[in-house]
């Protein structure tokens, strides 16, 4: 294990010294830009002085240059494959991935990920991205119902309620039968002072539920006052 180890050192060192750290023009041109991480996270190309280097997650990463299309990502401890053609990265395949091929495709002019439109309050461009997740994989953590909902009492918590009140409203369209999203709608539109909509919201909550405690409660006060 220990000499495998050594030898794959000394190859990627022979490779990088053969290998000129600087990127043609044309290769600067087609791969400069934003590509899907996962469906709600993008990985940034740019170059500084002909080098690459990727933007993830705020953080500058510098890969080495294994060869004019692979790149060693020391972080992400993954070789990237550039195929400009087809507008796509794809890790190199390795026995960690257990048969499962990873490829990040690069995001169109102006393209942005639904956390980013609901970031611009862009509610049906969020929406429509956070569909699109489910419809992919409903069981994907992203789109999940209690993370969704995390976020909106987060953005609550912020004094972010126009953006808390989207992402409660998506959580009900995307779980419809969920007593709990339209609960938590109620909570938003009552922080934004909108009586009836937090209203509707706490009895679509309770036509789900009749038992839900807390919509009760906060129609009751909300009913009581009028």
């Amino acid at each position: 294990m220990k000499a495998k180890l050594i030898f794959t050192l000394l190859i990627t060192g022979f490779l990088m010294n053969c290998t000129s750290k600087k990127n043609s023009s044309e290769f600067i041109e087609n791969t400069s830009g934003r590509y899907f991480f996962n469906a709600d996270e993008v990985i940034e190309v740019v170059f500084k002085e002909q080098e690459l280097y990727l933007n993830w997650r705020n953080t500058d990463l510098k890969p080495l240059k294994l060869n004019d299309s692979m790149f060693y990502a020391r972080e992400l401890n993954e070789k990237l494959i550039f195929n400009s053609k087809e507008n796509k990265i794809v890790l190199a395949e390795k026995r960690e991935h257990k048969g499962e091929k990873y490829i990040f495709l690069k995001l169109k002019e102006g393209e942005k990920t639904p956390s980013e439109y609901l970031a611009e309050n862009n509610y049906n461009l969020a929406l429509k991205g956070y569909k699109e997740i489910q419809q992919r994989d409903s069981l994907n953590r992203l789109i999940r119902e209690r993370n969704l909902n995390r976020t909106g009492y987060r953005f609550i918590r912020n004094n972010e309620i126009e953006k808390a009140i989207n992402i409660f409203k998506i959580n009900t369209e995307l779980y419809p039968n969920s007593s709990n999203t339209f609960d938590s709608l109620g909570d938003a539109y009552l922080k934004n002072n909108d009586t009836l909509n937090a209203i509707d919201s706490y009895k679509k909550a309770l036509s789900i539920n009749p038992e839900n405690r807390s919509s009760k409660r906060n129609l009751k006060e909300l009913t009581d006052k009028k």
